[in-house]
């Protein structure tokens, strides 16, 4: 879809004069497209039921990277892991700021002597780090359902002037503000 839009409006600037922005796509680093669902699946979802959401209190948010999928063959402690394919450290590689820490855990692991349940509580730390303040903020805008009612429609009525801002300036360059020109 983006670039389908970045094509229409490279087309309509070319014809009009520049008058569209054209979108610039906002994309996870490389390696790192679609975050994988909890059972190693190609993606997070929520029809597959392997997802983890933002509402997940922290008893539910454990179990759940308690029950996520690791190195099949890491059976012992001391045996050598395999992290690539781990959703454990793919998680890890997005959330944890802490790069040399999660190299560490990697080495670790690949070396063996590192067991699945301490990586994944380290997760489970790191993930609970990042959801808490969400977690709260959310509890506080459940308080006043009339307030998140209210931001919705201030932030409608911003994107309506953008877009009639916009629309005006797409009519005037292809000439279509014939109303406007007759009053």
């Amino acid at each position: 879809m983006l670039e389908q839009t970045r094509e229409i409006v490279r087309s309509f600037n070319r014809i009009y004069g520049d008058v569209l922005v054209e979108p610039q796509g906002v994309f996870p680093p490389k390696g790192q497209g679609r975050i994988p669902g909890l059972d190693g699946n190609a993606k997070m979802s929520k029809s597959l039921g392997n997802a983890i959401y933002l509402s997940d209190d922290e008893d539910t948010l454990k179990q759940k990277v308690m029950s996520m999928y690791t190195d099949p063959n890491h059976i012992h402690v001391d045996d050598p892991g395999q992290v690539e394919g781990n959703v454990v450290f793919t998680y890890l590689d997005i959330f944890d700021d802490d790069k040399d820490r999660v190299q560490e855990l990697k080495d670790h692991y690949r070396a063996g002597g590192l067991g699945d349940v301490k990586i994944k509580r380290h997760l489970f730390d790191v993930l609970n780090e990042h959801l808490t303040p969400i977690r709260q903020r959310r509890a506080e805008f459940a308080q006043d359902i009339p307030a998140v009612y209210d931001m919705l429609a201030l932030g409608c009525e911003r994107a309506n002037l953008v877009a009639n801002q916009t629309l005006a300036e797409v009519k005037a360059a292809m000439g279509l503000n014939y109303f406007d020109q007759q009053h």
